[in-house]
């Protein structure tokens, strides 16, 4: 009980890093875009990157799970602990960001475990921690830093808890988690999973449009559209379906997407169009007799 205010505190700085973490990440595309290098070629900055590090520091590398397993066994001090958390943020980031085939889930844990280490480092500094519960805080960071990054805590929770193969830790693993996702709730943080799935699906609007302007048409029952796939339609010329509203969520269409009574089409198109594409589709989505 006496070290609930620094789970607490822990939750509250992993929240903090989280919320930066969400930032660079779903940004470093337009920095990306900012060299006007063809996003082929955009897996060489990390691939430069790489080979100082690999020749300099080769157990830094790699998703993470070496670097976990060294902290637990034996943690660096505070100084070399900043240096890897910045090493591995940093190119977690830039290497996510150049559309290569890879991963965040591995990346954030271990992160979660450098940020751990280093808050315990320094309440073991100022004396307000004992120096045996440092392993213990490196664990509670990994599912803080994910439940605040991924916004799920439970999940986060569960998923230390199967790793660490012990129900003693449930209880600060809940209390770190709850209080990183709080943080990064309030901060106006996205979840990552969601928010780079909506950046990869986006849909590109055509480039010789001008005004854009969106209609919203109901589905109503027993309609043309009702029952059937997205792609068993020809939508007119100069009309993109960006969002089907069902209930109290948008869902993203794609080809193979039914489309139900009581959705909600919201269709993309230029304003001199608007009239003439409501026109065309109207039809479809009343009820036939």
């Amino acid at each position: 009980m006496s070290q609930y205010g620094n789970l607490i505190g822990l939750g509250i700085f992993l929240g903090i890093f989280g919320y930066l973490y969400q930032n660079v990440t779903l940004t470093m595309p337009n920095w990306y875009a900012k060299l006007r290098l063809p996003s082929w070629l955009d897996g060489l900055v990390p691939f430069l990157l790489v080979i100082p590090i690999g020749l300099m520091w080769p157990q830094l590398l790699g998703g993470g799970n070496a670097v976990i397993l060294n902290l637990a066994a034996v943690t660096p001090a505070l100084l070399a602990l900043l240096g890897i958390f910045v090493l591995r943020f940093t190119f977690s980031t830039i290497s996510y960001g150049s559309g290569l085939p890879g991963g965040i889930f591995l990346p954030i844990l271990s992160l979660g475990a450098i940020l751990g280490a280093i808050y315990a480092q320094f309440m073991v500094a100022v004396g307000w921690m004992p120096t045996n519960l440092i392993p213990n805080f490196i664990i509670f960071a990994m599912a803080g830093y994910f439940a605040g990054i991924g916004k799920a805590p439970f999940t986060a929770i569960l998923l230390i808890t199967e790793m660490v193969g012990t129900l003693h830790h449930l209880m600060p693993l809940a209390v770190v988690s709850m209080t990183a996702y709080l943080v990064v709730d309030l901060l106006g943080g996205a979840p990552i999973y969601e928010a780079l799935l909506e950046k990869l699906i986006q849909p590109r609007l055509p480039e010789h449009s001008g005004i854009q302007d969106r209609l919203e048409l109901p589905i109503f029952e027993g309609s043309k559209l009702e029952g059937h796939q997205v792609r068993d339609f020809k939508w007119p010329a100069e009309s993109l379906l960006i969002a089907i509203r069902r209930g109290e969520r948008q869902v993203i269409p794609h080809g193979d997407t039914l489309m139900r009574a009581g959705d909600t089409l919201i269709i993309l198109t230029d304003r001199d169009n608007r009239a003439w594409v409501r026109h065309q589709i109207a039809h479809l989505t009343v009820a036939t007799p």
